[in-house]
C-alpha cells in the first residue's frame, strides 16, 4: 500500500493523498485526495480484499472544503467506495502564500481532476488487488458543479454520471448586465486579475451551517472563512465566462442528477427562512440551466435544504442522500465495473485519457 497516503485531518477513518501539480506564478500548487476507509486496517497494512467497483469523487465549491464526514459514510454503507478532492488552493491543499481560491480559468482545475481520477483508481486496485477500472460518479458542489459540468463535457466517456449539488451555473441578472458584466470584468482580469471586488460581507450561508451559530457543523474558518473567500477579478471573469460557455449550449454525455432547495432567500437582513432555503443562489435560473445540460437529465427540489444540500436539516438531508443513491442505482448498478484484462495480457492500472 502507497505510504504516501496518511491519516486525514477528520480522523479514522479516512486517509489522504497529497498529489503534485504543475507549479504557478505563486509556487508550487497540489491538490488532495481523501478517501473513505470504514473498518480497514487491512488497507493500512497492504492486505487486500473485495470492496465496490464504483466510486464517487466529491468536488467542493467555492470558499470551500470537503468535511462532509457523514455524506461519506452513507455512500459507503451504499456499496461506493467515496472519495473527494480539496481542488488547489482551497483547504487541504491550500499552502502558504498562495491566493485562496484563486483562479483565472476552471480549465485550470482539469489537472486536479486528472491527479484525482488517477489516484482514485490507483488506490481502489491496490485495497482490493484487482485491476477492475470502477465506475465513476463525479459529485460537486455550486463553483464546482459549474467546473464539473464544463469538464464532463469536454471529457465525453470518462465517467458514468454526474450529481450537481446547487451547481452555479448562470450569472443572476439580465443578459444585458451579465454581457456589460462580463465585458468590464475581462478588461479588470486581464490587467489586475488578482484585483479585489468589494461585495458585502453577510456570513449568513456561515451562520446556517456552523456549529459555532445556527448551525450543525464544524467548520474550519481558516478553510471556511465566515464571509467567504475574497473575490478576485480573475476569479469571477473565469467564473461568467463558464456561464457563457453554458448559455452558448454544451451537452453532458452521461446522466446528470441536480439536487437543490426548493426555494431561494437572498437578502441583505437574516431571517429564520435562512435556514431552510438557498440563501447563495437564485434555484429558479439554475434549474433552468440545468434542464438544457443533456439529454437525461432529472432535477429534484428539496423543500428545506440549504445551499449545500448535504448540509440541511437531518431529515432534508437524509431525503437528499436518499434521492441521490436511489438515483445512482440505476444509473450504476451494484457490480458494473470494468473486469480485469483477458489472461494472457499484460495488465496495467487503468490510465484516464488527456482532455
Amino acid at each position: 500500500m502507497d505510504e504516501s497516503w496518511s491519516e486525514d485531518i477528520l480522523g479514522v477513518p479516512f486517509r489522504a493523498l497529497t498529489l503534485p501539480l504543475e507549479p504557478d506564478d505563486e509556487g508550487p500548487r497540489v491538490a488532495t485526495l481523501v478517501a473513505y476507509e470504514p473498518a480497514d486496517a487491512e488497507a493500512h497494512t497492504g492486505a487486500r480484499r473485495p470492496g465496490p467497483s464504483r466510486a464517487v469523487l466529491h468536488i467542493h465549491g467555492f470558499s470551500d472544503y470537503f468535511f462532509h464526514a457523514e455524506l461519506a459514510e452513507a455512500l459507503s454503507a451504499q456499496g461506493w467506495a467515496f472519495f473527494a478532492l480539496d481542488l488547489h488552493k482551497y483547504g487541504r491543499s491550500l499552502l502558504p502564500g498562495q491566493t485562496p481560491g484563486f483562479a483565472t480559468s476552471l480549465e485550470e482545475y482539469d489537472a486536479d481532476l486528472e491527479a484525482g481520477l488517477a489516484a482514485l483508481r490507483a488506490r481502489l486496485a491496490a485495497r482490493t488487488g484487482t485491476r477492475i477500472d470502477p465506475e465513476v460518479v463525479l459529485m460537486a458542489h455550486s463553483t464546482g458543479g459549474l467546473t464539473a459540468t464544463l469538464w464532463a463535457a469536454r471529457n465525453p466517456g470518462r465517467i458514468a454520471a454526474l450529481v450537481l449539488n446547487s451547481p452555479w451555473l448562470d450569472t443572476q441578472g439580465s443578459a444585458l448586465l451579465r454581457s456589460a458584466a462580463q465585458g468590464i470584468l475581462d478588461t479588470l482580469s486581464r490587467r489586475r486579475p488578482r484585483a479585489r471586488l468589494r461585495f458585502p460581507a453577510l456570513g449568513f450561508y456561515f451562520r446556517s451551517i456552523s456549529d459555532t451559530l445556527d448551525g450543525e457543523w464544524p467548520v474550519d474558518p481558516a478553510w471556511r472563512p465566515e464571509a467567504g473567500f475574497p473575490v478576485r477579478a480573475g476569479w469571477l471573469a473565469a467564473v461568467l465566462a463558464g456561464h457563457a460557455a453554458l448559455a452558448r449550449g454544451v451537452t453532458v454525455d452521461v446522466p446528470v442528477l441536480v439536487l437543490c432547495s426548493a426555494a431561494s432567500a437572498i437578502g441583505p437582513t437574516w431571517n429564520e427562512a435562512m435556514l431552510e432555503s438557498d440563501i447563495i443562489l437564485d434555484v429558479g435560473p439554475m434549474v433552468r440551466r440545468a434542464a438544457e445540460l443533456g439529454h437525461d437529465v432529472t432535477i429534484r427540489r428539496l423543500p428545506g435544504a440549504l445551499h449545500d444540500v448535504f448540509l440541511s436539516r437531518p431529515e432534508v438531508r437524509r431525503a437528499a442522500v436518499r434521492a441521490a443513491t436511489a438515483w445512482m442505482d440505476v444509473q450504476v448498478p451494484a457490480g458494473s465495473g470494468t473486469g480485469p484484462p483477458d489472461a494472457g495480457s499484460t495488465p496495467s492500472l487503468p490510465t484516464p485519457q488527456g482532455g
